[in-house]
């Protein structure tokens, strides 16, 4: 279908569209920016792997643990849990010299939403 627009008043040309204008975003620019970085900080098979882990049970787990469960260093590691909390997938605390990881619940709740605001707006 085609829907005419009206001459445009400054030339004067007259505009034809293919089909009525779609409806603006649902997910506001702040809104995106965030879960965008949720998806970068899911997008490696290592940080799933580490959230996995992590969602396995409520307690925190020290960060030796976590490197037992992967082919990679302690600061590769580290690096990844970083990147994880930054956006707030997990939560981190230090006991003594060592720092202990545990899956941030409230943000994991908000994932589900997000995806739905993302997808069915």
């Amino acid at each position: 279908m085609t829907t005419t627009v009206p001459d445009d008043p400054r030339t004067g040309v007259s505009t034809a569209r293919c089909c009525p204008p779609a409806a603006p975003p649902a997910v506001s620019p702040v809104q995106a920016a965030e879960y965008a970085e949720w998806f970068k900080a899911l997008a490696d098979p290592t940080r799933i792997g580490i959230l996995n882990l992590l969602a396995q049970g409520e307690d925190a787990i020290c960060v030796c643990d976590i490197v037992d469960h992967f082919p990679l260093a302690q600061p590769t590691i580290s690096h990844h849990l970083r990147i994880l909390r930054d956006a707030r997938f997990v939560e981190a605390e230090r006991r003594g010299t060592f720092m202990y990881y545990r899956v941030n619940r409230a943000c994991v709740r908000e994932f589900p939403d997000a995806a739905h605001r993302i997808l069915n707006g």
